[in-house]
């Protein structure tokens, strides 16, 4: 491990401390349609973790690297306890957070992640790769064209990210997606690389997590399949299990209106996950 990190971050709202970690490749900026909900209740954090966005690093790192940087960042916002949000990668810091630190975790809402992870990605041919260049780009241009979404997109890797093309998809894949994508670097790649030939799988360690978790998944998620998320779902004590139907892993920028629901009614179910502990 090398030492901790600075990292960039953004915070908006007030209150209760939520901490939003994202996915490979992503950017604390990538979790908009989470943090632009949530901060209208209490404050949010998402920091670009270690090698990407704005959280250059020239050296190469391993994972663990990031929790280091995250246990400092914490620290540095004088956070003694918060509810931790993890879309994929940044699901999996959570779980790893939720470990190193039971008592200032108070909740887990983890998305389209799993403690065991496993996908069912087909091999990558040279066209797909053609076609996602072809889709990111026009769709910088003109963000959600039904036109491109029908001749490039879904031809592209997106049919395997998204199964509802829908424009509101597409601008966030112009907005945030590819501009993540971009600052995303190679020692990011490396260590995640390194993590997964590893073979992840922290299952038997749940059992020590004791605050709730509310675990989202869809059902046509390839890149980690709902079976590894209903897995770590029910080794979970006190976990809440959502599925959601004919959706892929982006399935927040598919149906963000119905995932934000479900959060907030979890929230309502539990809601000493955001009550500060005097």
């Amino acid at each position: 491990m090398t030492a901790a990190i600075a990292l960039h971050h953004g915070s908006a709202g007030s209150g209760f401390p939520v901490l939003c970690l994202h996915g490979h490749p992503g950017s604390g900026a990538s979790l908009s349609v989470f943090t632009g909900h949530l901060s209208r209740r209490f404050c949010t954090i998402a920091p670009d973790l270690r090698g990407y966005g704005k959280s250059r690093v020239e050296t190469p790192f391993q994972m663990a690297d990031h929790l280091a940087d995250l246990e400092a960042l914490l620290d540095a916002q004088n956070i003694q306890r918060c509810l931790v949000l993890g879309w994929s990668l940044g699901g999996i810091l959570a779980l790893e957070l939720a470990l190193r630190l039971p008592q200032r975790v108070s909740g887990l809402i983890l998305v389209a992640t799993a403690a065991r992870p496993r996908g069912n990605h087909p091999p990558i041919t040279w066209q797909d790769n053609v076609y996602t260049g072809l889709a990111s780009l026009i769709n910088l241009a003109q963000p959600g064209a039904q036109w491109h979404i029908q001749t490039f997109g879904q031809r592209s890797l997106y049919r395997y990210l998204l199964q509802r093309h829908t424009p509101t998809a597409y601008e966030y894949l112009a907005r945030e997606g590819t501009p993540a994508f971009l600052q995303t670097s190679r020692s990011a790649q490396q260590a995640l690389t390194a993590a997964l030939r590893q073979r992840y799988n922290r299952l038997s360690d749940l059992s020590q997590i004791q605050c709730p978790a509310l675990i989202m998944a869809g059902s046509c998620d390839r890149h980690i399949t709902p079976e590894a998320s209903y897995e770590t779902a029910q080794h979970l004590p006190h976990s809440t299990w959502q599925l959601y139907e004919d959706v892929a892993h982006l399935f927040p920028w598919e149906i963000p209106d119905r995932v934000l629901q479900d959060i907030d009614h979890w929230l309502d179910r539990h809601p000493h996950v955001v009550k500060a502990i005097a």
